[in-house]
């Protein structure tokens, strides 16, 4: 089956919640956060991908947005990325690879330093991830492990340190 990776439309947000939805356990949590993303001034538009199988079906979306790095008075823009979703049906046959790769390359050739997420420790490392605090980045707002919060450095964070700060459309999750 050929797969196409494509930005996310208009037409495509019924397909993309059904997906998020089966994706989570038929749990309606990452379809709300993906809405309130949308709605929110750290929604990044070229940054919203779907994988559509050559039937024409949705079957994975990657959301990648903006967020903020505080260090003492400064902030940094940089990216976080939630969720990855792909339909139970398509798991584990390369889909959620597709839609990484598509996102990190868009996310280095838009200029940005990093990508940042909270993530399973076994799966993300393959597309350069590292804990955060290997780069001198700590995440306070969510009560997670060390080696979940996770850092994709792009462009380079140059002396870039401090605590990630999800936006608000984050809150709740």
């Amino acid at each position: 089956m050929s797969i196409l990776v494509r930005n996310e439309t208009v037409e495509d947000l019924n397909q993309v919640r059904e997906v998020l939805i089966q994706a989570f356990d038929n749990r309606e949590d990452e379809a709300l956060l993906v809405e309130r993303i949308r709605r929110a001034p750290e929604f990044v538009p070229e940054l919203s991908i779907i994988a559509q199988s050559s039937d024409g079906e949705i079957i994975g979306h990657l959301l990648i947005s903006e967020a903020l790095v505080i260090e003492g008075d400064k902030q940094h823009t940089v990216l976080v990325l939630a969720p990855l979703a792909v339909k139970p049906s398509h798991q584990k046959s390369g889909v959620g690879t597709l839609l990484m790769e598509e996102g990190l390359r868009r996310s280095h050739e838009l200029g940005y330093a990093a990508v940042m997420l909270i993530g399973h420790p076994s799966y993300y490392p393959r597309f350069g991830f590292k804990p955060g605090r290997v780069y001198g980045l700590e995440l306070k707002q969510y009560d997670v492990p060390d080696d979940v919060f996770m850092v994709c450095e792009l462009n380079g964070l140059n002396g870039v340190t401090g605590e990630l700060r999800y936006p608000e459309s984050f809150e709740g999750v």
